[in-house]
């Protein structure tokens, strides 16, 4: 049956179609003044999602310029979006951390991204912000993540571990006297720090050891977006949801298998706590993957800007390698040179190479961290709706010429030392790692990983770019998932040992994790007293 245009039934049905279409458009992005202002979009509903595959993680910055405000609302089609702009409204929001929560985003980024079963949905969505007190599966996986990896004797068997296996791949790198390797720079560290760190934590049976399971992991890992989105994902996401089943059925093996007995302790405790709470193991494994993304995704991009950006910057290598040598101690074994590094010292006594990874890391980061507002609240004299998104990107503040001066579009490696502390902004604007109850647990473990790799890498070995001069790659396709940029094509280079040293032997130690190299505000020793 057809209705014409004049039909009281036709009008009817027009009447309640306008209807329903204002009353969803209203809720979708009708505006309360009492709300963070709007920030202005080029093109109506959808100018912000154009802008943001333009400029990706630059475009937060290009509207906080332009805005002008501590705190802006974004309206996207289906979601409402506050942007927070300044670090003190930032500390605000990190106080109100059960009503402006993260733990419901992650469950539900962790069941998409991982493709867990309903049950497993289900379990992880039990009082998953802690609303009931500190129990259930959500709340007891971030206990056991921050027990795996505070400084401890635990953190320093993990870190010895991974210590061992870069200093292996180093061994593999340098070529014989007199000889030259060409490698393409990031390939090389990522495959070095995949190799370390799963190592370090899943032990002898890692199931990374497997090329074709690392593999298959990067393959998920480059295919995040598509996944998330979920448009037809059997044609869109066909490949990394095949890599992904491929390494969430290599992790069901090695359980079955006893691979976690001489695992790390963060490997067990994560286990551990998913078995308390009844997760089918089909589910451990499938989160495992997903756990692997946090270990994973950020070191190789933070190690190869390091590398990179230490020998193009002028002066800096050979200043920062000063510093390591002057922490190198030889000795003469059976006639040979040994040189021997320990990180420990590296962090009490290397000033510039510290000040210069951290400036890497504040160059370099676009990490957001993101929450749900979880009921209708006030931040400062700003109401914020239930149901929309708060995001802090830390690129926001990491490029603010008001908190970092002139410079701040410049790489500064001497920003950090401190003598300079007195022309930079408080520690609370070093957001890399994020902060308070969401801060980074992994970032002790990834901070020793990195300075023993680029600490090593430039005291015994030399690197210049094929195309004999360097230059920064793009980041345009820098992965969802990713805090670090990373680069969209690599760098190819040629490696030498370096001069004086080629027929020294090299050893790597770690003496205790608990010296720490303390970046943000939550690592000072007043808090961590």
């Amino acid at each position: 049956m057809f209705f014409s245009s004049s039909s009281p039934v036709f009008i009817l049905i027009l009447t309640g179609a306008i209807t329903l279409t204002y009353f969803v458009t209203r809720r979708m992005f009708g505006h309360d003044p009492r709300e963070p202002p709007l920030a202005p979009q080029s093109i109506p509903i959808v100018g912000h999602i154009v802008g943001l595959s333009q400029s990706k993680f630059n475009y937060y910055v290009e509207l906080s310029k332009q805005t002008g405000f501590p705190i802006f609302t974004m309206s996207l089609p289906g979601q409402k979006m506050y942007v927070v702009t300044k670090p003190d409204l930032i500390q605000a929001v990190q106080k109100q951390h059960k009503i402006l929560a993260f733990p419901p985003i992650e469950a539900k980024f962790a069941s998409t991204v991982c493709g867990a079963s309903p049950e497993a949905q289900a379990i992880l969505n039990k009082n998953v912000n802690g609303d009931e007190g500190n129990f259930g599966l959500s709340m007891e996986s971030y206990d056991a993540m921050r027990a795996g990896l505070k400084p401890s004797s635990e953190l320093d068997d993990m870190n010895r571990a991974m210590i061992q296996e870069i200093a292996k791949s180093l061994d593999t790198l340098q070529p014989a006297k007199g000889k030259s390797r060409k490698v393409g720079m990031y390939n090389w560290l990522r495959d070095a720090i995949t190799t370390a760190t799963t190592r370090s934590v899943y032990g002898p049976m890692n199931p990374f050891d497997d090329k074709a399971i690392a593999d298959a992991f990067w393959e998920f890992e480059s295919g995040l977006m598509s996944i998330l989105v979920g448009f037809l994902p059997s044609i869109m996401a066909r490949k990394p949801i095949a890599a992904r089943t491929k390494v969430a059925k290599a992790f069901e093996a090695y359980y079955k298998a006893g691979g976690l007995e001489k695992a790390s302790a963060l490997a067990r405790y994560r286990y551990q706590a998913e078995i308390n709470h009844n997760v089918p193991l089909e589910d451990i494994a499938r989160y495992e993957v997903g756990g692997s993304i946090a270990i994973l995704v950020n070191t190789a991009p933070a190690a190869f800007w390091s590398l990179l950006l230490f020998h193009s910057h002028p002066g800096l290598l050979d200043d920062i390698r000063k510093e390591i040598d002057a922490c190198t101690e030889t000795s003469i074994e059976n006639g040979l040179t040994v040189k021997t590094l320990d990180i420990t010292t590296l962090k009490e006594n290397c000033p510039l190479l510290l000040s210069s990874y951290q400036e890497v890391l504040r160059y370099c980061s676009m990490g957001t961290s993101v929450r749900e507002v979880m009921e209708d609240t006030y931040l400062d004299s700003w109401l914020l709706k239930k149901g929309a998104m708060l995001q802090m990107p830390s690129r926001i503040i990491h490029q603010d010429a008001t908190l970092w001066g002139p410079n701040v579009d410049e790489f500064n490696p001497r920003r950090f030392l401190p003598e300079e502390k007195q022309n930079r902004p408080r520690d609370v604007c070093f957001r890399a790692f994020g902060g308070g109850k969401t801060l980074c647990p992994g970032r002790h473990f990834a901070t020793n990983e990195i300075l023993a790799v680029i600490a090593v890498f430039i005291a015994r070995l030399d690197m210049k770019p094929i195309g004999g001069h360097w230059k920064l790659p793009t980041t345009a396709n820098t992965n969802v998932a990713a805090v670090v940029m990373e680069p969209d094509t690599d760098i190819d280079v040629e490696i030498t040992a370096r001069q004086g040293f080629e027929d020294v032997k090299w050893a790597i130690n770690l003496n205790r994790s608990d010296k720490i190299f303390a970046m943000v505000t939550e690592d000072s020793p007043e808090i961590i007293s």
